[in-house]
């Protein structure tokens, strides 16, 4: 049985961390507050122009924007969104998981696979595994900046166009609500069109000026606000996984801490007993 002072040891380390966990609950709760404020001012925005677009790609010719082509596949871009810390229970662990599924099927498919990694979490993973990343960008979300999605964007649309893959995929973890975080695939590249309605006709819209013209106003800034919501998705999930991360924690030390103080006073109690009974043992040894 562990003496009294190891087991006060204990229970000062685990108050001490104890206290670590409920400051970092309680930080990742405010990021979170921030990050679903900004998430849910841009969702509306980014799903109209998402099926805006969308429209648009179904009636203009396949042949008229290279964003539009589905080729063969041969080559395949993997846009990995994990974060840039831990202890967030399975938040970057699912993202990686995924991406590593993702690239199996690829290659049983006969199709080489490459990385584009956002968050250090993925960059340090597939680094160290010399998997093929094109491009890194760790350190993303501790100073989220729209340019950053820009960039991503520009990245795979530039290889896209340059016939340098055929297809570009992000896996990311999408915020549905703090205790929720769902894991998605979702297709970047090329765009897919919204098929016609029933009957096979399309609503028909008026465009001033031309569909062309308005595809060509709009694709760029659509595929910045694509990724910038990932990124805001991914951003928000990520503080919720932490808060609740941390608050388990929590609870897990106060109960470490009650088990503890328990066990502490069972060997008190014990040496106190043991001690009367040598002093009453050597009081009858006397008389």
């Amino acid at each position: 049985m562990p003496n009294l002072r190891m087991i006060r040891r204990r229970i000062n380390a685990v108050q001490n961390i104890q206290q670590v966990t409920r400051a970092m609950r309680m930080i990742a709760a405010s990021r979170m507050r921030r990050a679903q404020e900004s998430l849910t001012q841009m969702r509306p925005y980014a799903h109209r122009l998402d099926l805006l677009l969308r429209h648009l790609a179904s009636q203009i010719p396949q042949t008229d924007h290279p964003l539009l082509d589905v080729r063969p596949l041969t080559r395949a871009t993997i846009i990995a969104v994990t974060g840039d810390r831990g202890l967030a229970r399975g938040f970057n662990a699912n993202v990686i998981r995924r991406a590593e599924e993702r690239r199996a099927a690829f290659v049983r498919q006969g199709a080489t696979c490459e990385f584009i990694t956002v968050g250090r979490k993925a960059t340090d993973y597939f680094v160290r595994r010399d998997a093929p990343v094109i491009a890194k960008h760790a350190g993303v979300f501790q100073h989220l900046d729209f340019s950053t999605a820009q960039a991503i964007a520009r990245e795979a649309a530039d290889r896209f166009r340059a016939a340098e893959t055929d297809l570009v995929e992000i896996i990311y973890n999408e915020f549905k609500s703090v205790i929720q975080q769902n894991l998605v695939v979702v297709q970047f590249l090329p765009i897919t069109p919204i098929p016609p309605v029933d009957g096979g006709h399309f609503v028909d819209y008026l465009y001033e000026p031309s569909k062309q013209h308005i595809w060509s106003a709009l694709l760029d800034k659509y595929l910045n606000i694509e990724i910038w919501r990932v990124l805001l998705e991914s951003n928000a999930a990520e503080q919720a996984a932490r808060m609740t991360a941390m608050e388990e924690a929590t609870k897990n030390a106060e109960e470490m801490i009650r088990n503890l103080i328990a066990l502490r006073n069972k060997v008190r109690q014990t040496s106190i007993t043991t001690e009367l009974n040598e002093i009453v043992g050597a009081a009858e040894a006397l008389t």
